[in-house]
């Protein structure tokens, strides 16, 4: 004989029935953080890996190439350090007029660099607050949830007249499982945000680097010379007397 597999009256699916409108609310919004979370991370990152890699190839597509804007036209047409050198040339090419007749040359560029490296910074950063916030308010909604199944078992004792197991183990589950689901959104969005905001920095790091190169090209017409790396001195052993 076949034995079919009693349902669980105590799973997710009885848990969500039982607890009406509101649980499957709660559960419907947590669901919806976890998914927005999760693409965020996920686009994120993969526009960070895509800017650092542009950082790694600069050496032989950009600053290997003539002048600025043939430099330029090498790179991707979406590529932030494209739109750094073309914001930086375009002020360069129309620092004239009588809003900029009294302000330099050099601090109408680096405003203009200054601003371009601001905005792709913006946009690498946008939906991080999103996560901050979910990190944040995931427990407690889950805990929502968790109040309101206690609050059931507690009706279901006074209706009955006593605390037993059947009454009592269906409100206790399904606070127990939006507890969970509150604890499973907010992890990965915390650590998530924190993994992003580290990267964030390194890609900050690269732009502003690669704006000040840009900078000193479009004012004295050559790069910016990088810092050597000084070796550490050699430690003097004293002479044996």
């Amino acid at each position: 004989m076949e034995t079919v597999a009693a349902e669980n009256p105590y799973g997710l699916v009885a848990s969500l029935q039982q607890g009406g409108i509101i649980a499957q609310a709660i559960f419907a919004v947590l669901v919806f953080m976890s998914f927005v979370s999760w693409y965020i991370i996920i686009t994120k990152y993969i526009d960070q890996r895509k800017v650092l890699g542009e950082a790694g190839e600069l050496e032989k597509k950009f600053w290997s190439a003539p002048d600025l804007k043939t430099g330029a036209s090498k790179l991707e047409k979406n590529s932030p350090f494209k739109q750094i050198v073309d914001d930086g040339l375009r002020a360069s090419d129309h620092h004239e007029g009588r809003l900029t007749d009294k302000i330099d040359q050099h601090e109408w560029v680096t405003m203009a660099l200054n601003r371009s490296t601001a905005a792709v910074a913006s946009k690498l950063t946008g939906g991080l607050a999103f996560l901050a916030s979910v990190g944040s308010t995931a427990p407690f909604i889950g805990l929502m949830g968790t109040v309101i199944g206690i609050y059931r078992a507690l009706i279901n004792i006074g209706i009955a007249g006593q605390a037993s197991i059947d009454k009592v183990a269906g409100p206790v589950g399904e606070a127990l499982i939006m507890t969970a689901i509150g604890l499973f959104v907010a992890v990965p969005a915390v650590l998530g945000y924190n993994w992003l905001i580290r990267r964030n920095k390194d890609v900050s790091d690269k732009l502003n680097n690669f704006s000040a190169d840009v900078h000193g090209a479009l004012v004295s017409g050559a790069r910016v010379a990088q810092p050597a790396v000084v070796a550490p001195a050699a430690a003097v052993k004293p002479q044996a007397r």
